[in-house]
């Protein structure tokens, strides 16, 4: 009772509470859970820092790792949010649980894959994602731990996603905020109490990783959440993974493709110094910052979207885009302000003796800030699409930003520019992004305007 009581609570939620109130109160948990991350992410980097240059590099050249690791779970974890969210619309509980136990033990072999290739490639992999000899062994040392937690790592994706389809954001907050708290205590002490430098941050990222794990699980193995969680819920059908698979793709794809733009990112600036790959490696770091409350607030907009558009409201998925609009433009405006205003100082926290890493950082930052309200927008745009359930117009906006607007214009900007072409390549990619989010957005108003107009004939000429 009390279970059918809670889902008829947030299935009215999702109906019936204003927009302006509903998007916020789903957004805000995921907003601080993404900072969260992003703060313990950034940690790695701010303690490593002390041990030098080329250590800060190492931690840099791992970011790629991470995206791979992202990108093995984001496929699952955003195809099954989408897909759970319309069915819970639909009130079909029953098969919503089955594409979340698909996805997340799909998700689990997926990392177990990625653990046991990279360790067998340790040494080529990292040297393809940009390791230079002077920071190969310790670029060695972070992979080594973080590898032992992909299959966590995968699967907290898939769980973070499906709470927040069925409402449960701020449990999906508790899950990943706790992990990232529990990374920042755990990176001093094992970086300088225990003398195990940058090998001892990566052994602080698997414990948090592992320990989210622990408290995303556990509102399923306690029956607190709708979804249920179960071997024997596993349903390996077309029609479910090609669900998942479908809007998911883009979400693979777009990290696939921030892989590929890192690692080839990652090797033109160490071409040219320790320095540059530091800088444009640390700008990534402190960017995640406002593009986790941008994601953030994409994540909490998609469920809302999803599930009205299960429940054939269209008024309110029409009135959800426009909301969420001038929230992110708004937001990531004033965040672009202060965060380019104060670039140098925040810079120099990574790299106080470095002039030439302040340099590029800073520059670095500054362009992204102003390209930061373009980002926002094509997000939301993005979400609204992958919502909806369609994938192709998704796809097209999650590849631009690091795949067809990003690719083309990298190595001329850094053979024109150099290190200040490889700062600015990012910026450029965000402003061309623009132009294909434009005619989307177009076609997609029409859609949903249509299946309004369509539902309000039947309802006028339907008895009653």
């Amino acid at each position: 009772m009390a279970d059918s009581t809670s889902q008829a609570t947030r299935e009215m939620m999702m109906v019936t509470d204003p927009i302006s109130r509903i998007i916020p109160r789903m957004a805000i948990p995921t907003i601080i859970a993404f900072l969260i991350n992003s703060i313990y992410s950034l940690a790695d980097t701010y303690f490593v820092a002390s041990l030098g240059t080329n250590a800060t590099a190492a931690v840099s050249v791992n970011t790629a790792l991470d995206q791979i690791i992202m990108m093995c779970g984001s496929m699952l974890a955003i195809g099954a949010n989408s897909y759970v969210a319309r069915l819970l619309g639909a009130r079909r509980k029953d098969r919503a649980n089955r594409v979340l136990s698909t996805a997340f033990f799909l998700a689990m072999g997926l990392g177990v894959l990625m653990l046991i290739l990279g360790t067998v490639f340790m040494t080529p992999m990292v040297r393809l994602l940009g390791a230079t000899p002077t920071c190969e062994q310790y670029s060695i040392d972070y992979a080594t731990y973080v590898l032992l937690a992909a299959p966590f790592m995968t699967a907290n994706f898939v769980m973070n996603q499906c709470l927040r389809a069925e409402g449960s954001a701020m449990m999906s907050m508790v899950g990943m905020g706790f992990g990232g708290i529990l990374n920042c205590f755990l990176d001093p002490i094992f970086i300088f109490g225990l003398h195990l430098g940058v090998a001892g941050a990566s052994m602080a990222t698997a414990i948090s990783k592992l320990v989210s794990f622990g408290i995303l699980i556990f509102p399923y193995l306690t029956r607190r959440s709708l979804l249920r969680l179960s071997f024997r819920c596993i349903h390996l059908e077309r029609e479910i993974l090609g669900e998942i698979v479908t809007v998911g793709m883009p979400s693979m794809l777009r990290s696939g493709l921030a892989v590929v733009a890192g690692i080839l990112l990652n090797n033109l600036a160490g071409g040219i110094s320790d320095s540059v790959l530091a800088g444009i490696g640390v700008t990534t770091k402190v960017m995640m910052f406002p593009f986790s409350v941008v994601l953030g607030f994409g994540s909490g907009f998609q469920p809302v979207a999803g599930f009205n558009w299960g429940a054939q409201r269209y008024d309110r998925v029409e009135e959800s885009y426009f909301f969420a609009t001038k929230m992110a433009i708004a937001g990531a405006a004033v965040m672009g302000l202060v965060l380019g205003v104060f670039a140098p100082q925040v810079i120099s926290l990574f790299a106080e003796t470095d002039p030439e890493m302040q340099a590029i950082g800073a520059l670095a930052i500054r362009l992204q800030c102003l390209s930061l309200p373009v980002q926002a927008w094509v997000a939301v745009v993005n979400m609204f699409c992958a919502g909806l359930g369609y994938a192709k117009y998704a796809f097209v906006l999650a590849t631009s930003r690091q795949g067809t607007c990003f690719l083309p214009i990298l190595y001329p900007l850094t053979w024109l520019f150099q290190a200040n072409g490889i700062a600015s390549v990012q910026a450029v990619a965000d402003l061309l992004s623009i132009f294909l989010a434009i005619p989307i957005i177009l076609r997609m108003l029409k859609v949903v305007r249509e299946c309004r107009r369509t539902r309000e004939s039947a309802q006028a000429v339907s008895p009653g």
